[in-house]
């Protein structure tokens, strides 16, 4: 069921309240890299024991408590998925968007609290949700006034039917649900990375460092990554070059090479969303090895509502309300969710490089 639906009819937020500071690829190894070869934009993480999780003073509750994790090495790609590779998914496959499809209210009802009314016709339609600058200063409890239900609006079409990605071949896809990212990498022969795999790639070896580059504030300093520099969301004032996605490997990578691992778009991970995952896995004496995340998804400020997890914060990400681009920073939302700055990249299990 398409978040929005949810979030307007049961009368909850996108993100978490203002309150809590926050608003915020299954396959095989293919033959072709059988000889421990790989494409240029793989990048292989040795393994390693770290310490999971923040106790920063912008760290949230389902962010602690602190604990350790053992991983496996793996390959990941070092930006991610960008429209010119997604359309020759598209184009190979047939495929078709979760964006692009009609939702089915029958879905819909199964996820809405019991006595909720259906959604008005004229919303089932092929959509998917859209950023709107204010013109005016607004509550930032209420995400409602900056995203839009807009029809025609996919990967495609970012901002709508009448927009394009042309010039921007090499800009992240957006608009694409945890659906759409899943098949793209099991196409790939990939998978997508475990909420594990993805904070440890993206700490780039600085452990419990507050931030992908390190310790110096986000707007201190040179520009760091593509985020919403100005008073959110009234006036973007464009520091970094971009009020939109930008090319993914634009800004500086982190200490494994890998771009984008904080702000542009926010990534799809493989694991459900529980705020008690840490809590849980920490319980045990021993590092959690591989940790898969939870068999199921359960998050109280919507539970009716299964989640996935998504990482590494946005263009739309301000420390006002969101600070998302930490390398700890959880977010969530329902799996058919698309929206116009989340994307997505791949892990590959397949032996290390050749010494």
């Amino acid at each position: 069921m398409k978040k929005i639906f949810i979030a307007l009819l049961a009368g909850t937020a996108l993100f978490a309240s203002a309150s809590e500071n926050v608003m915020s690829c299954c396959g095989t190894l293919p033959g072709r890299f059988a000889a421990r070869t790989m494409p240029d934009h793989m990048v292989w993480i040795p393994g390693g024991t770290f310490l999971m999780g923040s106790t920063d003073r912008q760290a949230k509750p389902d962010e602690q408590p602190v604990h350790p994790v053992q991983l496996d090495g793996f390959w990941i790609r070092r930006t991610p998925v960008t429209n010119a590779e997604f359309r020759q998914f598209v184009e190979a496959t047939g495929y078709v968007t979760t964006a692009e499809k009609t939702p089915a209210l029958e879905e819909i009802m199964k996820n809405l609290p019991p006595g909720t009314p259906p959604p008005a016709k004229e919303m089932l339609i092929p959509a998917s949700l859209v950023f709107q600058q204010t013109i005016r200063p607004v509550p930032l409890n209420n995400p409602y006034v900056w995203w839009r239900w807009q029809g025609g609006a996919d990967w495609r079409h970012p901002e709508g039917p009448d927009s394009s990605i042309e010039g921007k071949d090499d800009h992240p896809v957006v608009h694409v649900s945890w659906f759409d990212a899943s098949a793209y990498a099991e196409w790939a022969g990939m998978r997508l990375p475990t909420e594990a795999e993805w904070e440890y790639a993206a700490r780039g070896g600085l452990n419990q460092k507050p931030y992908v580059w390190g310790e110096e504030a986000v707007d201190q300093g040179t520009v760091k990554i593509n985020i919403w520099e100005g008073r959110f969301p009234v006036e973007n004032t464009a520091k970094d070059g971009f009020t939109s996605t930008s090319p993914v490997d634009h800004f500086k990578p982190n200490g494994y090479g890998l771009y984008d691992m904080a702000g542009n778009v926010w990534e799809w991970v493989n694991d459900w969303y529980r705020p008690d995952t840490y809590a849980r896995r920490a319980a045990s004496e021993t590092p959690a090895v591989n940790p898969q995340g939870p068999d199921n998804s359960y998050d109280p400020q919507e539970p009716y509502t299964s989640k996935r997890v998504t990482r590494g914060g946005s263009f739309l990400c301000n420390d006002s309300y969101c600070s998302g681009y930490r390398p700890s920073a959880r977010m969530k939302t329902s799996p058919d969710t698309s929206l116009v700055h989340t994307g997505f990249r791949c892990v590959l299990d397949a032996p290390p490089p050749l010494p």
